[in-house]
């Protein structure tokens, strides 16, 4: 049965997982991430699971590989440079079309950076996760509860679509310490059989080969088209969204994550002057619900993008609004967390028809170049 605990998101997120029927963990300690890891390493064996840290990052993601291809969910978790080096590991996982689960619990600016909450790896999720044609579901948590809520969605889709998973949080998210409630729990034995895992003949299933490569050019194109199909589906049916106060709002803000939990009070403040402004939060950053920005682009006299990065996002969002209306965008990077009052004066600025491209600089705010006209 379900219970409700007071958790640290990161924790929450192991202990979902757990529920979710995973027994099969391999990582490589990087902060801020490493309590899922050591959460898991206090809790597999007593479970009957397998916790493993890996030599580095590389044979951590090929050891999901092994055990995805074995038909057994299976989860890793790393930061940010942590998962640049999964990349291509990802991409075989892509390419042989087995189902992960990827947690980036994202730091700050490029290279090392520091511990700080970040969104700067959206890029890398949703458009550079490996080589090649291919995607990975991305879900992006706000709260503790949904650290916990998309764990389940994420094995679920991606046994479903048969590809990886990624849950894009941040240092913010798997800090912080909110009331969950924890799902109930399954067994490994409750999931549905794989018959296209390379698990021996056990079942008297027929004998499979999981691989990639593909010598014969044709044979290439048809299994990355095939693929392309999949996506089509994913696309049409999976876009999730949040919306909030948009019935009449004119002023679209677009924030995920922890940048929403502060668009929200953002928000509530502008509605006390008499601005109407509304939020959309993706919680799929891929697919990424273009349909919810679309259908308010009739109401809308402008977007504002919010995001704790230089600004990434915002082109999902441009792309989607082709020009129709203005496409601000407000954020800070490197770690800092935007304040609610900040945001705040970025819609007030966008409510009066200004048009920007904004990052704070001495607390003041500086239009950058290269902002739309």
């Amino acid at each position: 049965m379900s219970e409700k605990v007071l958790m640290k998101g990161n924790e929450a997120l192991a202990e979902a997982a757990i529920r979710a029927g995973c027994r099969h963990f391999f990582g490589y300690p990087i902060t801020p991430q490493t309590e899922l890891a050591a959460y898991m390493a206090k809790r597999m064996p007593k479970i009957g699971g397998v916790y493993l840290q890996a030599e580095s990052e590389v044979a951590a993601i090929n050891m999901v590989y092994g055990a995805s291809a074995a038909g057994v969910r299976v989860m890793t978790s790393s930061s940010s440079p942590g998962i640049s080096l999964k990349a291509e590991g990802i991409s075989y996982l892509i390419g042989a079309d087995l189902p992960a689960l990827i947690v980036n619990v994202q730091r700050g600016a490029p290279g090392l950076g520091g511990i700080q909450p970040s969104q700067a790896d959206y890029w890398m999720a949703t458009r550079a996760n490996g080589h090649g044609d291919g995607h990975v579901l991305v879900f992006a948590p706000s709260t503790v509860q949904e650290m916990c809520d998309y764990a389940s969605l994420a094995f679920a889709l991606g046994d479903k679509y048969r590809m990886p998973a990624m849950i894009l949080a941040d240092g913010l998210l798997g800090q912080m310490m909110e009331p969950v409630e924890l799902p109930e729990a399954i067994t490994p034995e409750d999931l549905p059989l794989k018959p296209w895992a390379a698990c021996g003949h056990k079942n008297r299933r027929e004998h499979n080969t999981v691989n990639s490569l593909f010598l014969v050019a044709q044979e290439l194109e048809d299994s990355v088209i095939e693929r392309e199909q999949r996506y089509a589906k994913i696309k049409a049916e999976e876009q999730r969204a949040e919306l909030v106060l948009t019935d009449d709002a004119d002023i679209i803000v677009v924030a995920f994550g922890a940048a929403a939990r502060i668009a929200r009070s953002a928000i509530k403040l502008v509605r006390e002057q008499g601005i109407k402004a509304g939020l959309v939060r993706p919680i799929t950053l891929w697919p990424y619900p273009k349909d919810s920005i679309a259908n308010l682009l009739p109401q809308a006299k402008a977007f504002l993008t919010v995001e704790l990065s230089c600004g990434q996002m915002v082109e999902d969002v441009r792309l989607t609004v082709n020009g129709k209306v203005p496409v601000n965008f407000f954020g800070h990077t490197g770690g800092i967390v935007p304040t609610p009052a900040e945001v705040a004066e970025a819609i007030r600025m966008t409510d009066k028809g200004e048009q920007f491209s904004l990052l704070p600089y001495k607390s003041k705010l500086i239009a950058t170049e290269g902002g739309p006209k």
